[in-house]
């Protein structure tokens, strides 16, 4: 009976270094971005724009640091809502010369919750972002394009980018908007009807994870609707990378979803040119 309840005592004792360990993982994720948003020398700001019903989406800014106009770039983010590692993503993108504007689509969504951060952690916030409609998502997405395309600073010229739920929202939206210069879905799938992707009139360009099994099912259905539709569907798969290889790429130090987020990031930004 000893012997049972030592053991029983020893895995507790496991199971709660674990979690401690997950927690203490996650947190130093969270810190970097944190640390990167904070250090960055670009210009941020939070606009607010107005919605249909009087409450207001907010979105975060990002000024490159150059002397001329630019393109520029919607960042949606996971299901996770606008955290602070959708946000030092937007930083980087615009150290590379972009202008980028990153949309937090669950803001005031919720009463009392402005922000993603505002939420009392993740699962609630992928709650409330799982109850957003999707017209309403759409005509968000529309608010923040025609604002960051009227920019004194920017060319006119936008492009979008989604991960996870985000991607398959710039999926989607490509559909949505005939105007868009590019779509780059990271992990993201196409909208179930597939007669809708002929009205897309964008490249779409798709970055997956070898080892995402649910998302990459649906790649060659919509391989197939694209060709038929005589769309640009460009796709790439990053062996033996997992879900949302971007996000957990950028705070490993090696190993596939290290390698693949060193990848794609090359590639998006040769793709951006």
């Amino acid at each position: 009976m000893m012997k049972k309840l030592s053991i029983t005592f020893f895995l507790c004792l496991v199971a709660i270094g674990c979690r401690q360990e997950q927690k203490k993982t996650v947190m130093a994720q969270q810190g970097e971005s944190s640390y990167q948003l904070s250090a960055s020398t670009r210009h941020h700001e939070w606009i607010s724009l107005e919605r249909e019903n009087g409450s207001v989406l907010k979105a975060f800014l990002v000024y490159p640091e150059r002397d001329e106009n630019t393109d520029a770039v919607i960042v949606i983010h996971e299901n996770r809502g606008l955290n602070d590692w959708a946000r030092s993503f937007a930083d980087s993108l615009a150290g590379q010369g972009f202008l980028v504007i990153a949309p937090d689509l669950i803001s005031n969504t919720v009463e009392g919750k402005e922000r993603t951060t505002d939420f009392e952690n993740s699962d609630k916030a992928r709650e409330a972002l799982y109850n957003l409609d999707p017209d309403g998502v759409t005509k968000d997405l529309d608010r923040v394009f025609q604002h960051v395309k009227g920019l004194p600073s920017s060319t006119g010229t936008v492009s979008v980018i989604g991960f996870c739920w985000g991607g398959s929202q710039t999926f989607r939206y490509a559909t949505n908007n005939n105007e868009l210069k590019r779509a780059m879905v990271f992990y993201g799938t196409a909208p179930e009807d597939k007669s809708i992707l002929q009205a897309i009139q964008c490249p779409v360009y798709g970055f997956y994870g070898g080892d995402d099994n649910r998302v990459n099912a649906t790649i060659p259905a919509t391989k197939e609707a694209m060709e038929e539709y005589g769309k640009v569907y460009e796709t790439v798969l990053y062996e033996g990378a997992g879900h949302a290889f971007m996000r957990r790429g950028a705070e490993e130090t090696s190993g596939p979803n290290k390698e693949a987020h060193d990848a794609a990031w090359k590639a998006l930004l040769e793709k951006l040119q």
